[in-house]
């Protein structure tokens, strides 16, 4: 029967297409530290492109005039320590204390600086972030045992490649646990908590959560 071969053909085909879906989805769920290029772009008062290929991260501003991206901040580079944090702290009843305890040494000035941080929250993890770059300091997403247990910023496609940009621009990047960028997910739309930002920000908050699970 001519329609069971077109059913036979119609089945098979459905299972070749199921398996390279699955074989898709798994050859990009690699750890951040695997990818080639990362970037953001963000409108202002200018557009500026912020773009790393693995050698460095640079910024491009859009000059209208012409209708391209030109290299104005070639080669960019964090400060080691920044004096600025960002976070939603309407959230803070949820983090975990070590957290807590942690952003309140900023905002007392009992951290390793002995200066106040301030804070600035945007609200969008771009502008967030091109200003962490720009100024240093640290940008905070954790984890929320009551509203995002696991994180809130999904990890294969917000939290690594934009800690890929800072990390190529001197800066480092942790779940609370590991190195952002050494991290493998499992599903496409995983979540993750994360802390970007200044290398002495980041190492200074990860000395809380250590301290703490050796206690």
């Amino acid at each position: 029967n001519d329609n069971d071969d077109d059913d036979d053909n119609d089945a098979n085909a459905s299972d070749d297409d199921a398996k390279d879906e699955r074989d898709l989805v798994k050859s990009v769920l690699q750890p951040g530290r695997n990818l080639r290029a990362a970037g953001y772009c963000l409108y202002s008062s200018a557009t500026i492109l912020v773009l790393t290929v693995g050698d460095g991260t640079h910024g491009f501003t859009l000059d209208p005039r012409i209708g391209e991206f030109v290299l104005t901040h070639p080669s960019m580079k964090i400060p080691n320590r920044g004096n600025v944090y960002s976070c939603n702290e309407a959230n803070s009843d949820g983090w975990d204390e070590e957290v807590r305890r942690y952003l309140s040494a900023l905002k007392n000035g009992t951290n390793k600086t002995g200066r106040r941080y301030a804070l600035r929250y945007v609200g969008s993890m771009v502008g967030d972030i091109h200003r962490t770059l720009t100024y240093g300091g640290i940008f905070c997403y954790p984890s929320d045992e009551h509203v995002h247990p696991r994180g809130n910023l999904q990890l294969l496609y917000k939290v690594a490649p934009v800690a890929y940009v800072v990390d190529q621009a001197g800066g480092k990047s942790t779940d609370g646990r590991r190195e952002l960028l050494d991290v493998k997910p499992r599903r496409v739309h995983e979540r993750s908590p994360c802390f970007i930002g200044s290398p002495e920000d980041v190492e200074e908050m990860m000395e809380y959560v250590t301290h703490d699970e050796g206690m």
